[in-house]
């Protein structure tokens, strides 16, 4: 099973980078970024889960409404992107459940940033995405963190997929920087021992993100904008050309745990 997944925020990366960017440009950005994301699984009839930040689902109903209409999984990335309060996992679950009237059963925590295993079991999910089990300089260190699911208490946790050797990531970033084919063949190799696939993108890097005034790295945009968007439905058609499924990740867990 192929788990797509994506972190719908607003677009407040070019914030680190010393950029600048209103907040209605990051709320209108990742939007645009999102219609083609769905646009595409739409074509591919490829299911997929959204970790919604509840700042972008209130901004953004109408996408929330469509996503799920489609088929998709909403799960919580939170309250804010770029501000967290452990009382905003229980808070973020609820909002999110009263904007799309629908069960939210999972978590991913903005930039993978670590979370109590207790505070995430007492705010009612049953499934956390929230780990990179690689080294990734300045950002974590999760090599000693199994790099498939594992069981903590009542929760479920589902790291993103790096490679059975060297635990090389296959997160946004190797997308865009890698050869395709050699993606392709990462992807392929974890398909293999793990017989899963966990990898995760933001509606952002289907949009147009090259200004100058957001001061973002070369790494961040390489083949962002449309240039994404041709890339990611030549994967996904190699995927079905594969015959891999696609799921959700509360499919995922109804499969691993029956």
């Amino acid at each position: 099973m192929v788990l797509l997944s994506f972190d719908i925020e607003e677009f407040d990366m070019p914030l680190e980078y010393k950029g600048e960017i209103s907040f209605e440009k990051q709320i209108s950005i990742s939007q645009s970024g999102l219609e083609k994301i769905l646009d595409i699984l739409n074509k591919h009839q490829a299911k997929a889960t959204f970790f919604s930040t509840v700042v972008f689902a209130e901004n953004s109903k109408h996408l929330i409404e469509r996503l799920l209409k489609e088929g998709h999984e909403l799960a919580s990335h939170t309250w804010y992107h770029s501000d967290f309060k452990e009382e905003h996992l229980k808070q973020s679950k609820e909002k999110l459940e009263e904007i799309s009237s629908t069960k939210v059963t999972g978590l991913r925590m903005p930039r993978m940033m670590p979370v109590s295993k207790n505070a995430v079991e007492n705010a009612g999910y049953s499934y956390n995405s929230s780990i990179n089990p690689t080294f990734l300089p300045g950002r974590y260190n999760n090599l000693k963190v199994s790099r498939t699911y594992f069981k903590e208490g009542n929760v479920t946790q589902i790291p993103a997929s790096v490679s059975p050797n060297f635990r090389i990531p296959l997160f946004w970033l190797s997308f865009h920087n890698f050869p395709l084919s050699f993606y392709k063949k990462l992807a392929s190799d974890v398909l293999k021992k793990d017989q899963y696939l966990n990898i995760y993108f933001h509606p952002w890097e289907f949009a147009d993100i090259k200004d100058e005034a957001f001061k973002l790295p070369g790494f961040t945009v390489k083949n962002s904008g449309e240039d994404m968007v041709k890339r990611f439905d030549e994967f996904l058609s190699w995927l079905k050309s594969k015959n891999y499924s696609f799921g959700t990740f509360q499919e995922f867990q109804k499969q691993i745990t029956s």
